[in-house]
């Protein structure tokens, strides 16, 4: 059985508090309820409104946003809420009640090119995955049916997938021109039927929780941790919009040498790999002066 762990997540609206689940509770669709008449489609949101303080609720993906009265603050709540969810869904409670057959949800995905000619990143308009993923063989993707799916053309070597985009990239038999429309077409239908892009036991598994995630974090060193935090923050936003992602691997305080992994547009482009090794090189060495020498770029 899969468990189902959620977590507290501030918006920048204080009457509003986002739980996070670490897998989909619905299928590429929104619900929105402003009473507990609205909510007859959702048994989850029904009760939910049983709490006096709850005002209006939203489920979409994977989370649910609550947003308040001013009858009391969420500091004082919000966790009796996160517990009252998880062990709703742990219990096997409906959070939408499925009349019929699911419909196809309008989906667009788009086509766009990286720095990588090697890569593809189709984007969609819809989120497709709570955590990133790389897989780079069809044994490696057998959390993931979509790329499964995709591994089955010959010419994919590997798929990087993010909340809303899937990187692809290929090997040299094909060109980009002769298979973008075919790939693009798999990855909307796919969406469009509500099939798992990655089964839900896949974050847990591949420990991408936020819980997995957060005890990673603390269990660095400070010297570390201020090298995720610069990653994170000026470095990752700029390589996802190129559809790859930078990972930090280790910290040598000795040789004062940092190891990062290169996935997606970003793993296999010797220029982009020199390129971003020696912008983080830099980076750190003016964030961090006299704690990095050299960093090592490694592709996924």
């Amino acid at each position: 059985m899969n468990t189902f762990k959620v977590s507290v997540q501030e918006t920048s609206n204080n009457n509003i508090v986002k739980f996070e689940v670490n897998q989909f509770i619905t299928k590429h669709q929104s619900f929105e309820f402003n009473n507990i008449d609205e909510a007859k489609p959702s048994p989850l949101a029904q009760q939910l409104f049983y709490l006096p303080f709850v005002k209006k609720i939203y489920i979409s993906g994977n989370f649910i946003a609550v947003e308040r009265f001013d009858i009391v603050q969420w500091a004082d709540v919000q966790d009796e809420v996160r517990e009252q969810i998880e062990a709703y869904l742990n219990d096997g409670g409906i959070v939408i009640i499925e009349k019929e057959a699911p419909k196809k949800v309008p989906v667009t995905v788009y086509a766009e090119a990286t720095p990588n000619p090697s890569v593809m990143k189709f984007v969609a308009n819809k989120k497709i995955a709570t955590a990133l993923f790389e897989f780079t063989s069809i044994d490696d993707a057998k959390l993931s049916p979509l790329a499964t799916e995709l591994f089955h053309f010959p010419f994919v070597k590997s798929v990087f997938l993010e909340e809303n985009y899937v990187s692809i990239t290929k090997y040299d038999i094909a060109e980009w021109q002769d298979i973008t429309v075919q790939l693009r077409e798999l990855i909307k239908t796919f969406i469009e039927n509500g099939k798992d892009v990655v089964l839900p036991e896949a974050v847990e598994k591949l420990e991408k929780t936020t819980h997995q995630k957060d005890s990673n974090f603390d269990a660095l060193d400070d010297t570390s941790k201020q090298i995720v935090n610069i990653l994170e923050e000026y470095v990752k936003p700029a390589v996802a919009s190129d559809g790859g992602n930078i990972q930090f691997l280790s910290y040598d305080e000795n040789t004062k040498s940092v190891n990062v992994l290169l996935q997606g547009a970003c793993s296999g482009c010797p220029s982009s790999t020199f390129t971003l090794k020696n912008g983080i090189e830099n980076m750190l060495k003016e964030m961090l002066p006299g704690k990095v020498n050299m960093v090592e770029a490694i592709n996924g």
